[in-house]
């Protein structure tokens, strides 16, 4: 696409509706879950009847861990769709390469396993029996390092996706206010971002259509964007602001006040060909002197990190295991999590209406050795937006962190630093309602690095009272924390810093003085979050929520001695509650320390906490699962639409997807190679 192409613009432009526009006003076909019907057949197995989610090994033991293959099967029949119309299919997440045929035609190869994937389904037969064929390969060398267990499988949803003859890819409404310090906002904005591709073989001129009501008033905005003329096969940017119409209604922790958005897309002569209904929130998130303003309000987070890992499923969770991880941060106060990848999206829909924020990262973990390359760095700014595209609908999103723990002084390591500077303007350029983050492992005697002043929040991960350390760099004071967290606010003023990592092992009892006991883990966590309250750190999230499995004889004192009468097992074991449900006393002193610490320094605590412990999921009435999903369906909203100036007017296809069934190739490494080069030469 030339430069007078990635210039079209609909840039902030309504226009009424041609005449036409009343025409076809038929819904489009549905989306069709792909769920059941599957067969798995391991390498050397048999083939068995299975539900997608699914993970191919359920019991992690230390022979699974360095992966195998497997393939699913699937035959079904779908519906006959309009004409104009074709079908596509929408994988959430494959894990970890994917490598998919339908009907004997390969559609095409996928190998980044944290992302979801679109492929088109040119050879699909509707109404007619297909068969579909997805070769999964989750088997792993030391690279890429991970700090959680090597599952595999189709592990999220497989949907069957209709597209019209012009699609909207990846529509989002982003969110913005303008906020006083006192909390009190106005000036509600939207802006419909998504990208425009012509499937049809005429030249047409789309226009996208926006209803949005709010949760209390009902107030209803509504808009009209002419979208530019395309030609066949011309993908294009679809850029537009919408202001709200009465008050805006902000969401927030407190009040997660959620709009409902319906966003119509019709083709040229007024046929509807695409309806996206989506739950949005209206806040404003931005770092302002060195700190985190959620709504125009200083923040104080105090949370718990999640890993999407269930004993026999794994990843592949199903809709109780989605409430009951909701359930045990709202039990244990949080208002905030993290993981190190991007969340399910059926569990960002109940964050979203929990009201509980989202340190959003890209699983770009310990990866220097696998960005020394353009091609790597290319794959690298491929997660990263596709994990952004993902998770910016969502109003929890808190911070996009771009990486965690690369070499934690970048301007030493040229690749690592084009990284991360082409990561930053990325994240900013599909979404800047959002602050961009990276997560540094920090310890003594780390210099000074201008590299992160490009970022407008780091994330600190320190074990100053755990880990020992090295002779060089020791970290085993508890009393290192804070003076560290103030070093690192004069060096970077401008930045916010969370302390995005901390925990303790325990799996016995025995005295607070040796490490591995409960008692030694419930001081741990009281000393460190009154560290992070004698710091400008804006909170703290705890490493993690639930125990997790790991890689095979994971001891949890890494450079350190072991104690002879602990068990070694796959098990992370820094987790508030265990493995099996069961939560340790330090979940406690979490839940009262967190609901001790208002969201906003200065207002009243929240509710005092409380000493009832979260159940197990086998322990959760059938009946309280209901409850809790008809409660995140009942929060409702409204939304509208704003725009800025983008980098991009057709987004390229991801450098991970090698689709092999499609109309045309494009450039896959168009993101950020202005920076990359730099370092070329």
């Amino acid at each position: 696409m030339g430069p007078a192409a990635a210039v079209i613009a609909v840039v902030a432009t309504l226009f009424a509706l041609p005449a036409t526009a009343s025409a076809g006003t038929a819904e489009p076909p549905a989306p069709v879950p792909l769920d059941r019907g599957w067969t798995f057949q391991a390498a050397g197995g048999r083939p068995q009847p299975v539900t997608v989610p699914h993970v191919m090994q359920a019991n992690p033991t230390p022979a699974s861990f360095p992966g195998t293959t497997g393939t699913y099967r699937l035959r079904f029949t779908p519906p006959e769709l309009p004409d104009g119309f074709a079908w596509a299919l929408r994988f959430e997440e494959v894990r970890r390469t994917a490598r998919i045929t339908l009907n004997g035609v390969l559609l095409g190869v996928h190998t980044d396993p944290y992302v979801p994937f679109t492929l088109p389904a040119g050879p699909l037969r509707p109404g007619r029996p297909n068969e579909l064929v997805v070769d999964v390969d989750n088997r792993k060398g030391p690279e890429p390092r991970e700090g959680w267990w090597n599952w595999g499988g189709i592990t999220r949803p497989v949907t069957l996706v209709p597209q019209g003859p012009v699609v909207l890819n990846d529509p989002a409404l982003l969110p913005r206010l303008a906020c006083a310090s006192s909390g009190r906002c106005r000036d509600g904005q939207f802006l419909l971002d998504g990208w425009l591709t012509n499937r049809s073989p005429v030249r047409t001129r789309p226009s996208v259509s926006v209803r949005v009501t709010a949760p209390r008033s009902g107030a209803v905005t509504r808009a009209v964007i002419a979208g530019p003329v395309l030609a066949p096969g011309q993908t294009a940017r679809l850029r537009a602001r919408l202001h709200v119409n009465d008050p805006p209604e902000p969401w927030s922790p407190a009040n997660p006040a959620l709009y409902r958005a319906v966003v119509q897309t019709r083709d040229g002569t007024g046929r509807l060909v695409q309806v996206d209904r989506q739950f949005v929130g209206l806040r404003s998130v931005i770092v302002r002197g060195g700190h985190l303003l959620l709504n125009g309000r200083r923040i104080e987070l105090r949370g718990a990190s999640i890993q999407e890992d269930v004993p026999g499923r794994g990843p592949a969770l199903d809709e109780a295991d989605i409430n009951q991880i909701v359930r045990e941060l709202k039990a244990v106060h949080a208002n905030v999590t993290r993981a190190h990848y991007l969340l399910n999206d059926r569990l960002l829909d109940r964050l979203d209406a929990a009201g509980i924020l989202v340190w959003t990262q890209a699983p770009i973990f310990h990866r220097d050795v696998l960005l020394r390359t353009p091609r790597q760095r290319a794959n690298a700014l491929a997660t990263v937006g596709t994990t952004i595209l993902a998770a910016r609908r969502h109003p929890s999103t808190l911070v996009y962190s771009v990486a965690n723990e690369l070499n934690a002084v970048p301007s030493r390591l040229p690749p690592t630093q084009a990284y991360l500077l082409a990561a930053a303007r990325e994240a900013r350029s599909l979404d800047p309602t959002v602050p961009v983050a990276a997560d540094v492992l920090a310890y003594p005697s780390l210099p000074f690095d201008p590299t992160y002043r490009a970022f407008d929040a780091l994330g600190i991960n320190s074990y100053f009272g755990w880990y020992p350390g090295k002779p060089d760099r020791p970290t085993g004071s508890v009393g290192q924390l804070a003076p560290y967290l103030r070093m690192w606010h004069d060096r970077y003023p401008a930045q916010a810093l969370v302390l995005t990592e901390f925990g303790a092992e325990a799996t016995e009892p025995g005295p607070a003085t040796e490490k591995q006991t409960y008692a030694f883990q419930s001081d741990y966590l009281k000393r460190m979050l009154a560290a992070v309250g004698r710091s400008p750190a804006d909170g703290a999230i705890y490493w993690t929520l639930r125990e997790f499995a790991v890689k095979p004889f994971w001891d949890g004192l890494e450079n350190a001695t072991p104690r002879p009468d602990v068990a070694v097992d796959s098990i992370h074991n820094k987790g508030l509650i265990a493995y099996s449900g069961r939560p340790k006393p330090a979940w406690r002193v979490a839940s009262h320390e967190f609901a001790a610490t208002p969201l906003y320094p200065g207002a009243p605590p929240r509710a005092a906490a409380r000493r009832v412990l979260p159940p197990a999921p086998s322990d959760l009435p059938g009946a309280a699962l209901l409850a809790l999903a008809l409660a995140g369906l009942l929060a409702t909203g409204a939304f509208n639409v704003w725009c800025f100036r983008g980098v991009r007017a057709a987004r390229p296809e991801p450098a991970p997807v090698v689709p092999l069934w499609r109309e045309a190739d494009r450039d896959d490494v168009a993101v950020g190679h202005d920076v990359v080069a730099a370092f070329e030469a």
